[in-house]
């Protein structure tokens, strides 16, 4: 079955049985499905009752879309993520994006966890994404393109929306939140971890964090016209020239510790939005 009928199948299977078209989407990363909990929620969709999406294989990410409201808002909020590593194409790891932008929403805030590479950063921080480089190998927007969905040739000079970005770190000073900076993150394939010489490549090349996810989801809605805003827990920052192990264990321990502090700029984002 090609692609777009698959995505068309999803929409129309929404359309009959969401409680509403969202008008922001929420992705939540590695750590941080907790925040569901903040939702008003109405309705929940096990992944495995959508048709055609995916199934997420990484213990700490749940597999489920809700839909709910927060802070006055209709929110539809993806409890678990797709990874390039798990096996998928990038156009696979999107296409939950591909759906909602379909249903309605126009504004994507996603949430990770990374590892910083500036080494001013300190593990708890939150960076507000203001750039990113794909170093997947691979686009979500290869091959043919559906006219309908978005240009051939999307523009992505802005890919973080500037006044979602300004309201991100408006929000985090109004709600006393410290050690909110802003940078660059990098996408790369995984699973393994970065090595020293990796490490010291990815900051050279202009990175601030690292992560194995996001990108593909934030090149499809940038594609679909949505506003985007993104939001990394660094969960540790390693200097090359003095290495020490990265274990996942404490990525998720460092992403469940920031849990509500990222609870409160999300809600605050949101109402402001």
């Amino acid at each position: 079955m090609k692609y777009q009928q698959q995505v068309e199948e999803c929409v129309d299977f929404l359309k009959k049985n969401a409680p509403f078209s969202p008008d922001l989407v929420i992705q939540l990363g590695t750590g941080l499905g907790d925040f569901a909990e903040t939702i008003d929620t109405e309705h929940v969709f096990p992944y495995s009752d959508l048709p055609h999406f995916p199934r997420s294989t990484v213990a700490s990410h749940s597999g489920n879309l809700l839909f709910g409201r927060l802070a006055g808002k209709n929110v539809a909020v993806l409890q678990g993520r797709f990874h390039y590593y798990e096996g998928y194409s990038t156009k696979e790891v999107a296409f939950p994006i591909r759906v909602l932008s379909l249903l309605g929403a126009d504004t994507l805030l996603v949430t990770n966890a990374a590892g910083g590479l500036n080494p001013l950063f300190k593990a708890g921080s939150i960076m507000v994404l203001r750039d990113h480089l794909n170093f997947l190998g691979e686009n979500p927007l290869r091959g043919p393109n559906v006219e309908e969905w978005g240009p051939r040739f999307p523009d992505l000079s802005t890919p973080y929306h500037p006044k979602l970005i300004k309201t991100a770190l408006d929000s985090a000073t109004l709600c006393k939140i410290t050690n909110v900076i802003s940078g660059v993150y990098v996408c790369i394939p995984g699973p393994s971890l970065e090595t020293p010489a990796e490490t010291r490549w990815l900051r050279e090349s202009g990175a601030d964090a690292v992560g194995m996810s996001s990108v593909p989801e934030i090149i499809v809605a940038r594609h679909a016209g949505m506003d985007v805003l993104g939001l990394s827990v660094v969960s540790n920052v390693n200097d090359p020239d003095n290495f020490e192990p990265i274990l996942l264990e404490d990525i998720i321990a460092t992403a469940e510790a920031m849990t509500p502090k990222l609870e409160r700029l999300i809600v605050e984002i949101c109402g402001r939005i």
